[in-house]
């Protein structure tokens, strides 16, 4: 749903000279204190972004976020985790609140530290009050490319206005080596801290922990939302609702986004013994190479191909368009009874979606179910990816 920005944030963005000739930061602040959620990555070669922010995320309050694109600053010792302690310090000075109020996020190369003086420079010269809030322009800076469309999805909640800007993995330029997600949402609505934090982790388990396509953690992933309250109470259930839905339409934006395919795979896993064990098959089943180069490329018929559904034992079986449609028999396909064997995979169009579904048969209740988003393998990947940083 189309929506305004929410009240009460403003916005910078610009270029830095980090990388290339755009915009490669952008600044989010809420004109007062607000309440605090976030993620981080689970890798424990985190980069100094990562343990600054956690710090500013402890207490439940904070007052915007920084990022900087084109540049993940890990790896680089005492030094790095300075250069980004400073830039933290120059944000809060034109935010005019306390340093650790302030999250900050980094994404790009590792092993090289921000390039500090032309950083320092450009941070010096932003004065606040931040002028307007355009979050698209944020977005823009986020993803660090000139020319991309930037992933950003807006939403209401009663009277409180949902946006959420966000980067997957790969979808930076090459250049860029950009394998961190980063994804920050803003909101008017009050919510309280502990409550927040709550909504936000289950949100982030049910999308961004869906990512497939070598989606591993990475030395900056960081998710965050900020609510200041400006709009007044909601209604908890819907917000988890919206927000999560907000959520899981970013993930597969940045999944068709992304360098390493044009089609979005959606593997749903059922019948396991927990949520856990079905993120696991399912994440193994979108990552791996077969299904992946298997879904690229067009259908024999050049229609695209139905849903495959993947049961255990004697129900393995292709769901054929004819189940759909009784009466059609579209060429290549193989019948509704014919067991699922790799010779009758038909491939899907590029730019297509595919849907797997993975019953895993678990006897009993076997409430574990999940779902992950991927992508088919293109022929160029092993070039787009060779000697890239993670």
């Amino acid at each position: 749903m189309r929506a305004s920005s929410p009240r009460g944030f403003r916005v910078h963005h610009g270029h830095a000279g980090i990388r290339g000739s755009h915009a490669d930061l952008a600044v989010i602040a809420s004109d007062v204190p607000a309440a605090v959620g976030a993620v981080f990555t689970r890798s424990r070669f985190a980069a100094p972004s990562v343990l600054l922010s956690r710090d500013a995320v402890a207490d439940g309050i904070a007052r915007g976020v920084v990022v900087l694109s084109g540049n993940a600053n890990a790896g680089t010792g005492p030094r790095g985790y300075e250069d980004a302690a400073e830039v933290r310090h120059l944000v809060a000075g034109i935010v005019d609140c306390d340093e650790r109020d302030v999250l900050i996020a980094s994404t790009g190369p590792v092993g090289e530290r921000y390039p500090m003086s032309r950083v320092r420079a450009h941070l010096r010269a932003v004065r606040g009050p931040l002028p307007g809030a355009d979050f698209d322009g944020a977005a823009a800076a986020v993803l660090g490319t000139a020319g991309a469309r930037p992933t950003i999805r807006r939403a209401r909640c009663g009277d409180a206005t949902l946006i959420g800007v966000a980067k997957g993995p790969g979808t930076g330029p090459a250049e860029q080596d950009d394998r961190s997600t980063l994804a920050f949402f803003c909101t008017d609505a009050q919510v309280s801290p502990v409550v927040l934090d709550d909504i936000f982790r289950r949100v982030a388990d049910r999308a961004f922990h869906g990512l497939g396509f070598g989606a591993d953690a990475s030395t900056g992933d960081t998710a965050a939302v900020l609510a200041n309250g400006l709009a007044g109470r909601v209604d908890l259930v819907a917000f988890e609702q919206v927000l999560g839905a907000l959520a899981l339409d970013l993930v597969r934006d940045v999944v068709r986004d992304s360098g390493c395919g044009g089609a979005l795979v959606t593997v749903r896993v059922t019948g396991a013994h927990d949520t856990e064990q079905a993120g696991r098959v399912g994440r193994a089943v979108v990552d791996a190479p077969s299904l992946r180069a298997a879904v690229h490329g067009p259908a024999p018929t050049g229609r695209r191909s139905p849903p495959w559904r993947v049961d255990t034992g004697t129900k393995a079986r292709p769901v054929s368009r004819a189940d759909h449609d009784p009466g059609r028999r579209p060429g290549g396909l193989p019948r509704p009874r014919d067991r699922a064997r790799p010779d009758a995979v038909t491939a899907y169009p590029h730019g297509g979606e595919v849907t797997v579904h993975i019953d895993l048969g678990v006897p009993g209740r076997a409430p574990g179910a999940f779902t992950v988003h991927g992508c088919d393998l293109l022929a160029g990947y092993p070039r787009l990816g060779a000697g890239r940083a993670v």
